[in-house]
């Protein structure tokens, strides 16, 4: 067995003081740890390993059969005290056997149940090349071409989605890369709680309200908590079926002056373009018309349908919306290949956000010169550590940026209208077949449908039956539910990169061959 690998630096046991110079220190191991001939050797069983993973990818079922607690069961309870001969590629191999099987796979073309976590080969490399880079760019002198990289592919990516100019570093906003939509919405609350209570005073935060409607991602009401809001000044809004679910201005507009009128402080509305439930698409212009009377931050959640914005004949679901909004966020990992993660959150002030999040301690890599050409009409410098909660951060800008350099908005464009062609033919499906029903419109690439019953006392159970026994297949599909309005329904979301067309049909089959079987023993003659 090989010897355990040595430490590259020693302690002193008395004090934690380090040892004394005469004490030899293995450094030719701590070498090694970044050999440049072991990292090509050991890359290229990285890259065969995920090759084959897309390679084989229908050989697995979408959804494992595994019970909690079986994988602690396969591996050992401790870790390896010394190193293993050849460990890499032992592990390779225990990733293949043990991990693989045991996963829900998101990048299945027969992956149906949640919006898509794309892939691409451009964001899987840029996403590796930041990993081997490895800089971290929380201020600009930490590393300047990071961060004006990320001020550059925002700006790409904004006007690919024909976001409004002052929602850019051009037109005097900017953006940001962050993890996740859940950050975005925080940042969004915390820099405009911070711009409300500085005009009415701090101790008033027990009098801040939020609205968002009962389709909103519950990521925002947390959000709102984290953010010191009281949980009962969360106004959910109801929503109904004749408007698609989406949220009502005159609602908003009631429930925002009734709280003015009781000595309460309007201070954000969340809008959402394409909810996670049925992708209802709030009217962002009238909501902001509604919110704009007392001040109140409009920032929209686009999380998913964002990314559809880079169609022009998609651009209808937000039109002439946008212009009024505080902030703007959508995760281009969902749908525009940039693997995950990656939330990108523009906003109309940014000297908001850095009110709100940033630090004034002096840093060791603060670039003393840089300040000083900004301070004289250079241009600005951008500590992106001030624009979000962690101060260290990931090089997310170079995937994103290699995903638009590799193919283009109008491979981008072309990679989500496939997906809504598969959608509107699935649709078609459904339609096409009388014992079912599309429950909501369709608008970007998930279908909402249910089996439709004769009692509807039954009809939710039927179609929760329906869904276990299509998720049950072992060839897939793996769809998902909602309950909206009270209304239980199936969803297929269409968005890996991997679905064609045979894909869709085959699912549909699928759904078909259950619920004729289920209703034959339900002896239901439709």
């Amino acid at each position: 067995m090989a010897p355990a690998p040595s430490h590259c630096h020693a302690t002193n046991g008395n004090n934690g003081a380090i040892a004394a110079a005469d004490t030899p220190v293995k450094t030719q191991h701590c070498a090694r740890l970044l050999d440049a001939d072991e990292f090509r050797r050991q890359g290229r069983l990285v890259v065969d390993l995920i090759a084959d993973y897309y390679a084989g990818m229908g050989e697995y079922p979408v959804h494992p059969t595994v019970s909690p607690g079986f994988l602690r069961h396969r591996l050992p309870a401790e870790p390896p005290s010394r190193r293993e001969t050849d460990a890499f590629a032992a592990a390779m191999q225990d990733v293949r056997d043990v991990i693989l099987p045991g996963l829900t796979h998101w990048q299945s073309p027969r992956h149906f149940a949640h919006f898509p976590a794309s892939s691409s080969t451009a964001g899987a490399l840029g996403e590796a090349l930041a990993a081997g880079i490895n800089v971290v760019p929380f201020t600009w002198a930490a590393s300047p071409a990071a961060t004006e990289l990320e001020m550059v592919v925002v700006d790409w990516l904004g006007k690919a989605l024909h976001l409004p100019e002052r929602l850019l570093f051009a037109g005097g906003g900017g953006g940001t890369i962050l993890g996740t939509t859940c950050e975005a919405i925080l940042c969004a609350l915390v820099a405009a709680r911070d711009r409300k209570l500085a005009a009415i005073g701090e101790e008033r935060i027990g009098d801040l309200v939020v609205y968002c409607s009962d389709q909103t991602h519950f990521a925002f009401c947390k959000a709102a908590r984290i953010a010191g809001i009281r949980r009962e000044h969360c106004r959910e809004i109801p929503t109904c079926r004749d408007d698609a679910f989406a949220l009502s201005p005159a609602a908003l507009r009631t429930a925002m002056r009734r709280d003015a009128d009781a000595g309460l402080v309007p201070l954000f509305v969340c809008a959402t373009v394409g909810t996670t439930q049925t992708t209802a698409v709030d009217p962002v212009g009238e909501l902001c018309a509604a919110a704009a009377p007392h001040g109140a931050w409009v920032h929209v959640d686009a999380a998913y349908a964002g990314s559809a914005l880079v169609c022009p004949e998609l651009r209808g679901a937000v039109a002439g919306g946008v212009e009024a909004v505080d902030s703007f966020s959508m995760n281009a990992h969902k749908w525009l290949l940039a693997n995950n993660d990656c939330c990108v959150m523009w906003v109309r002030t940014p000297s908001a956000l850095v009110a709100a999040l940033g630090t004034d301690q002096e840093y060791i890599l603060k670039d003393a010169a840089a300040e000083t050409a900004a301070a004289d009409g250079g241009a600005a410098v951008v500590d992106y550590k001030d624009w979000g909660i962690t101060l260290t951060r990931r090089f997310r800008a170079l995937k994103l940026w290699l995903v638009l350099r590799c193919y283009g908005v109008e491979g981008l464009r072309e990679h989500v209208r496939s997906h809504v062609g598969m959608a509107a033919a699935f649709e078609g499906m459904v339609r096409a077949d009388a014992r079912f029903e599309v429950v909501t419109p369709r608008r970007f690439a998930l279908v909402c449908f249910r089996l439709r019953s004769p009692n509807k006392k039954t009809a939710n159970e039927l179609n929760r039956r329906l869904l276990e026994e299509v998720n049950a297949a072992s060839s897939g599909p793996y769809m998902s539910s909602a309950n909206v309005g009270g209304v239980y329904m199936l969803r297929c979301a269409v968005g890996s990169t991997l679905t064609e067309e045979r894909h869709v049909r085959e699912a549909w089959k699928v759904v078909q061959d259950r619920a004729t079987s289920i209703l034959a023993k339900m002896d239901i003659i439709m």
